[in-house]
């Protein structure tokens, strides 16, 4: 049992001053206003409930800096795919561990209490399968319970290489299984998540529907059960035409009119929509997974945030390429995206009031919901998903109560995140993580064997 003392905290509909929480076995038991400090509490100034990154592909951090080179008439997505299929080739279960750890730990230093584990690299170079079908699987599993980070893992259904069946090739041989290999490794991720912490999760995740076979969508929703279904969808807009070509309807079109779609799923990126595609969305109940940093970098589109706000949409931040991870600047950047698009100021904020209080708590929300966590408030039984901010910060000092997400959304830099706590698990502490040398040595080790192979 630990106890925290905040001088204020966000509290459900609210800010509470002098609060203080009881946290037992990883869940708040108890939460007391107006209270007095304890001997024994961890005081911090200013507690928030932490959000979840609902979309990483960890390996993928090491790769940050090594695509920004123009080599062709036009960079796209597609030729950075390439140089991504190239790199994993590399990439030994000893890699994937150290890198992911390393994204883990920055993840949480951020602010992130949570990720979602979008992986689908589950084989040897050349695509012949590990002696443990589950191996880069536990291997993640392995770099959560090392960083504290609170885990839901989503093995990854690819099937083939494109639109229409095409057959997988070069680093997709890697990704590749049966429906019938997809549910054995599915077991035994499950099988695997049993000797993490209690809050690790397993979903599942069918690529994309370039990916799969129209087929499989049914198979995989039973898969699933009541757990996190999450897809890439409509991402570029080449995807969007392949799709249209292929199954006579674009891909969200095509997809609420063949799969479940619930509060269980999340739709990754979800860019190009037309506006009854963005309704209908909305309106399935699934959690629109936006990963702006990436988008961006990789020239995708700016989601139409707007019209996903006009349904009552929920949403949701990832890290995807992990190529800059930053709680506040996928906020940020989720906001300017809209801005630069429309020309306008202050976009995602439905009527009136704080576009930085509305991005904060809605992704707080959408997040826990995306990641079958229950979490995204300071609530009693919920787990304690918590980031402790320095108010007194020179960024934030001269603000006011009200405008204080404002300030962390759009001023503030890392460092006014002090502390964050994963389902109980005290993990940062005064700003840095508990394991981060010994992580960042690991690391380096790996990065120094990758640069002397490619």
């Amino acid at each position: 049992m630990q106890t925290i003392f905040a001088r204020q905290a966000l509290l459900e509909d609210r800010w509470g001053s002098s609060v203080r929480l009881v946290i037992d076995d990883g869940r708040i038991v108890a939460i007391s206003e107006n209270a007095e400090a304890a001997d024994q509490d961890i005081r911090v100034d200013t507690l928030l409930p932490a959000l979840s990154n609902v979309h990483s592909h960890g390996f993928q951090r090491a790769m940050a800096g090594m695509t920004e080179y123009r080599v062709a008439d036009r960079e796209s997505f597609w030729t950075w795919r390439e140089l991504m299929y190239r790199f994993l080739n590399h990439l030994t279960p000893e890699h994937v561990e150290a890198i992911t750890a390393q994204a883990y730990v920055e993840m949480l230093e951020s602010g992130f209490a949570a990720v979602g584990e979008f992986h689908y690299i589950h084989h040897q170079f050349g695509g012949g399968r590990y002696e443990r079908v589950a191996e880069l699987s536990e291997r993640v599993m392995a770099a959560a319970e090392r960083t504290g980070i609170g885990l839901t893992h989503l093995p990854v259904l690819y099937r083939f290489g494109g639109a229409g069946e095409l057959p997988l090739a070069g680093g997709q041989l890697r990704f590749g299984n049966s429906i019938d290999g997809y549910s054995e490794l599915l077991e035994a991720c499950r099988l695997s998540v049993k000797h993490l912490p209690e809050d690790a999760r397993i979903g599942v995740a069918p690529h994309s529907l370039r990916a799969i076979a129209p087929s499989d969508l049914q198979r995989i929703a039973h898969l699933a059960g009541d757990g996190p279904v999450h897809l890439h969808i409509a991402e570029q807009r080449k995807e969007v035409e392949d799709i249209s070509q292929w199954l006579g309807k674009r891909p969200v079109e095509w997809l609420l009119d063949n799969a479940p779609v619930n509060k269980n799923w999340c739709a990754i990126h979800a860019t190009h929509m037309t506006v009854e595609e963005t309704h209908a969305l909305a309106h399935s109940g699934a959690v629109a997974g936006l990963c702006p940093i990436t988008e961006a970098n990789l020239g995708d589109g700016a989601f139409d945030g707007p019209q996903w706000l006009a349904a009552s949409g929920k949403f949701a931040v990832g890290t995807d390429s992990n190529v800059h991870i930053s709680m506040t600047e996928e906020l940020r950047t989720l906001e300017y995206s809209q801005r630069l698009r429309d020309q306008q100021r202050v976009v995602l904020v439905a009527g009136q009031g704080s576009t930085g209080a509305n991005l904060y708590v809605s992704t707080a929300q959408g997040g826990a919901q995306a990641l079958g966590r229950k979490a995204g408030r300071i609530a009693k039984h919920n787990l304690a998903d918590l980031v402790a901010l320095d108010s007194n910060h020179v960024s934030l000092v001269g603000l006011s109560q009200s405008q204080l997400l404002d300030g962390l959304c759009f001023a503030a830099p890392a460092a006014v995140v002090r502390d964050v706590w994963s389902a109980g698990r005290h993990v940062v502490r005064d700003g840095t993580h508990i394991a981060r040398d010994q992580i960042a040595q690991r690391y380096r080790t790996a990065m120094a064997q990758l640069k002397a192979m490619l």
